[in-house]
């Protein structure tokens, strides 16, 4: 089982509102997922992002892969990409 830390989108039509979760890769986009670790607001401005930060580092040591979008975010925030 391949883990990914991705956006997962909620809100309303023309007003995203996105978690970031861990979620197995094959489950769908806003399907099931094992945790949410944070969210991203890109509506504010600047766009609003919270992060568990403990828990992000914990699924990255376990293996977790974030998505491009993901890696950015984190890396904006100043939290490790990877888990090397």
């Amino acid at each position: 089982m391949a883990v990914k830390i991705r956006l997962a989108r909620g809100g309303a039509k023309k007003k995203p509102f996105y978690r970031i979760v861990v979620a197995d890769s094959e489950a769908r986009r806003d399907g099931r997922f094992l945790e949410i670790v944070g969210t991203y607001d890109p509506l504010k401005d600047p766009a609003k992002v919270t992060v568990k930060q403990d828990r992000v580092g914990y699924w990255l040591g376990e293996g977790a892969i974030p998505t491009d979008t993901v890696r950015d975010i984190l890396k904006k925030e100043g939290e490790p990409a990877s888990a090397s």
